[in-house]
């Protein structure tokens, strides 16, 4: 059982109206009180037989917050499967001009074709679907384009940085985010910070790294360096330098990161005045 999305009772849904209503009655479920907006995102499934020819789901305008950490109700849908039934998403469009992502504007676009799902019968006479992970002889293909403006995406870093500094009893007086690309899939970024710490302790702190994926889809993450002009704050970065070695260098290949059926073909970075990234899947 790869994923269960519950639909409600049975009969499953036999109309593209029934199916989008049950779908979205789903989708706001298992957002729970995290996402807000779904009950007004457009879903519009073009059924044919047991596949879906087309799913397009529009999510302009939904909000994404911080985990809650609670268990969204569907999450605990476990029934006995009585009855399976083959289909195919022929092409799933997902698309958001823009969606919010912890209050950061997120334009989405993405197409992937051929998204393997069994319709379910359960002992306890509710319906759903049961998504089927890709495989080497059943792939998926499709590419996804996901934009954020480069300000906006500085100030969501330095809204979360804040946050986490001040559960410290730290304080930022300061903050800059720059980021500069260097190849077709590669940047550079460097923060300029600057705290406070009660009445004595003041600091600017530098934080840089690189990163890069290769032709064959091999990300490296390099020159992560923390410093400070402060000695006392110099130690405390110091005591960090294990950790920022380990992840200076980390080599992550990002096809084999990925399961079966679903190969990463190129990706592609473009950094303006907005950070956009692209995906192609072979």
């Amino acid at each position: 059982m790869d994923a269960l999305l519950p639909l409600g009772p049975a009969p499953r849904p036999d109309s593209d109206q029934d199916l989008a209503a049950r779908l979205r009655a789903a989708f706001v479920a298992l957002g729970g009180e995290q996402v807000q907006g779904l009950d007004g995102a457009k879903i519009l499934p073009v059924l044919d037989g047991t596949d879906i020819a087309s799913l397009d789901v529009d999510l302009t305008g939904v909000a994404v917050g911080m985990p809650a950490g609670k268990e969204a109700p569907h999450l605990h849908w476990h029934p006995q499967i009585i009855d399976r039934e083959a289909g195919t998403v022929r092409t799933l469009r997902i698309e958001a001009h823009p969606l919010a992502a912890v209050d950061l504007p997120v334009d989405v676009t993405a197409e992937v074709s051929d998204v393997r799902f069994s319709w379910v019968t359960a002992d306890d006479d509710m319906v759903g679907v049961e998504l089927i992970e890709p495989t080497d002889d059943a792939p998926v293909s499709g590419h996804a384009r996901v934009a954020v403006s480069r300000e906006g995406l500085a100030g969501t870093v330095q809204g979360l940085l804040a946050v986490a500094l001040h559960g410290n009893g730290i304080q930022l007086t300061d903050f800059d985010l720059r980021i500069d690309q260097t190849g077709p899939r590669d940047a550079r970024l460097e923060i300029d910070a600057s705290i406070k710490k009660g009445m004595f302790l003041s600091a600017k702190i530098t934080a840089t790294a690189s990163a890069s994926v290769d032709e064959h889809m091999v990300l490296t993450v390099g020159d992560v360096q923390l410093h400070s002009g402060n000695p006392i704050v110099g130690a405390m970065l110091g005591a960090m330098r294990g950790r920022v070695e380990e992840v200076a260098g980390r080599r992550v290949d990002l096809t084999d990161a990925l399961p079966p059926g679903v190969r990463l073909d190129d990706v592609a970075l473009e950094v303006g005045e907005q950070v956009v990234l692209t995906a192609r899947l072979a």
